[in-house]
């Protein structure tokens, strides 16, 4: 009977291929058992792969999703912080002069248009908010300011109002300047005249926050307090009782106004909601898409330490083998 042995230096490469094997297989069960998810996909999924391929599209577009709607939740929280700071001071400065320019003499009357013309920097300040890096107020161009600096208002306001004497003349020439796409927009207003793109937070849904500082809610708010800041200027030669007749209709006109900065506000409280909404919508659909893909993919624990024990047994019953060639010599060969 005919009998085949193989050399020294093969089996010694066998034992060396074989143990490297076991080890790259521990490895690989070492990993599964921590991380609880198989290394070996195609074979798991029978070579198919659309299905999970389908899943991680999802979850990475709805990870881009839940940027853009983080982004735009801080967009909207900022432009309501924005607006509330601006009713503040209109509701203030309204208060005001319908409490006191009545019946107030020169200097509190001089006073008046000084808080007026301190508001309107405050004002103009607030409608210059960034966050981020971007512009609340200025449209398309949140990469620069919403609008000028108060100087530059009432100086064209100045111009726009110059030889009126009556009050009803001096509002209606303040109107129409700020009205005016000459006027105020080209002279004032630095932002675009075009709205912010939406932000896209779901597959098919989109959030707007587009506000600008040219709207008619914000030129009505700057008309009424540069008038009250312009109303002690000495060139208009109002009596006393006109320039009180004149604060008294630009405090009355700043109320008004704050009823449609409420509405605003409330637009942008809509929009808040709606992102909370979208923002719980996409993380539940994100759970459940990561718990599809654990499940597709999920090791059984107990089989896997299984073979890991088995794997181990057979590594170190190769070692024990090679332990044991190792120290074979001819002279223990021929006792």
């Amino acid at each position: 009977m005919s009998s085949f042995s193989i050399g020294d230096l093969a089996q010694t490469f066998m034992l060396q291929r074989r143990g490297a094997a076991l080890k790259a297989e521990m490895t690989r069960l070492n990993e599964e058992l921590a991380t609880g998810q198989v290394s070996d996909v195609k074979s798991v999924l029978a070579g198919n792969v659309s299905y999970l391929a389908d899943i991680e599209r999802d979850l990475k577009s709805l990870s881009g999703y839940r940027v853009a709607a983080t982004e735009a939740a801080q967009f909207a929280d900022s432009t309501q912080a924005a607006l509330d700071r601006l009713d503040a001071d209109v509701g203030d400065l309204g208060t005001a002069l319908l409490t006191t320019a009545s019946s107030a003499l020169g200097p509190v009357l001089d006073q008046l248009s000084t808080d007026a013309a301190a508001r309107l920097d405050a004002m103009i300040g607030t409608l210059n908010t960034t966050t981020g890096g971007r512009s609340l107020f200025a449209g398309a161009a949140s990469d620069q300011r919403a609008i000028a600096d108060a100087a530059t208002i009432l100086n064209g306001l100045q111009a726009a109002t110059a030889g009126e004497t009556t009050v009803s003349g001096i509002v209606q020439a303040a109107r129409q300047w700020f009205d005016d796409p000459g006027g105020f927009a080209a002279t004032a207003y630095t932002g675009s005249a075009e709205d912010m793109a939406r932000f896209r937070v779901a597959k098919d849904e989109t959030v707007g926050v587009q506000l600008k500082a040219d709207d008619a809610v914000f030129r009505d708010i700057l008309m009424n307090t540069a008038v009250a800041a312009l109303a002690s200027d000495p060139a208009f030669q109002l009596t006393t009782a006109d320039r009180q007749d004149l604060l008294v209709q630009t405090g009355s006109s700043l109320s008004s106004a704050r009823t449609n900065l409420t509405a605003t506000q409330a637009d942008i409280g809509a929009s808040q909601a709606r992102l909370e909404t979208l923002i719980t919508r996409n993380a539940t659909e994100e759970t459940t898409l990561n718990y599809a893909k654990g499940a597709l993919l999920q090791a059984d624990p107990y089989e896997t330490a299984t073979e890991l024990e088995a794997v181990q047994f057979q590594l170190q019953s190769l070692y024990t083998i090679t332990a044991r060639m190792s120290d074979l010599s001819f002279v223990n060969f021929i006792r």
